[in-house]
């Protein structure tokens, strides 16, 4: 598929289409001593991420709105390139972000992303609370009003205790909102995340069917999520092949209510 095929092909106004996806830096980790055996590639570059970059464009390429986890903003482990600006590159996306959560200078550059179709309004990072600094999320608007589009990719902590702090913070701004899409790589199942009543008040979680994403080549644990407020349907939820990382990436089809789309200016308002 040309990137041509890709920005003009048709699609119906009232959905979209999204996927989570955490890239480990383009590492390929197809079992568990891999992460002893190819852990330097996290500190130094490799010849072939080059090549897995543009297969995952190609995957990526197929959708609307894609979150980015673990993905370097340039540095010397990735060849100085930075993973989410060739990613928007190669898939055609128009509009990206990146949001820096780790800088260590020249040797890696810990980010989140976003590969957007659609124009965002306004987008606003958040730096989430936790003992040891580095996780973050960002926050995209489409649309204006009331009825906006809201967006948030996140990478959220290890440990039980960082992750309440997190949830509780995600909760604060998520609860105004009408129209809410929450993203990422969470580290926590279904079942955890059930147990933050905050957050859960906040969002009431959408039966969005959870699908084990890691570890990839053996998923057994639903850890990457995409949550929707109860405004929002999906028509299709997936779990896509193995794309190098240790994460397999999820895909959901979403449906936006009549006045989302209007304040998204994908239809004109009859009103």
């Amino acid at each position: 598929m040309s990137q041509a095929d890709v920005l003009h092909r048709p699609h119906d106004a009232s959905h979209l289409r999204l996927l989570t996806f955490n890239l480990q830096v383009g590492i390929h980790t197809s079992a568990y001593h891999h992460y002893l055996t190819r852990s330097w590639q996290h500190f130094l570059p490799h010849p072939k991420r080059a090549g897995r970059l543009d297969l995952m464009s190609e995957v990526l390429g197929k959708f609307d709105i894609v979150g980015l986890q673990e993905v370097d903003g340039g540095s010397f482990r990735s060849g100085n390139v930075n993973q989410v600006e060739y990613l928007a590159s190669r898939g055609g996306f128009p509009h990206h972000f990146q949001q820096l959560n780790r800088n260590l200078g020249r040797f890696a550059q810990h980010s989140n992303g976003l590969l957007s179709r659609l124009p965002p309004a306004r987008i606003e990072e958040h730096r989430l609370p936790g003992t040891m600094p580095g996780r973050g999320a960002i926050h995209a608007s489409y649309g204006e009003g009331p009825d906006a589009l809201h967006l948030f990719v996140a990478h959220l902590a290890l440990s039980h205790r960082a992750r309440v702090r997190q949830l509780d913070y995600l909760s604060e701004i998520i609860a105004p909102l009408r129209h809410v899409v929450v993203m990422g790589d969470l580290n926590c199942t279904p079942e955890q995340l059930h147990t933050h009543d905050r957050f859960c008040r906040s969002l009431p979680l959408h039966p969005v069917m959870p699908l084990p994403s890691y570890p990839s080549w053996q998923p057994r644990r639903a850890l990457d999520h995409i949550l929707l407020s109860s405004s929002l349907a999906t028509t299709e939820v997936r779990v896509l092949d193995q794309l190098f990382s240790d994460h397999l990436p999820i895909a959901v089809d979403l449906t936006l209510p009549l006045a989302c789309q209007q304040a998204l200016g994908r239809i004109k308002s009859t009103g």
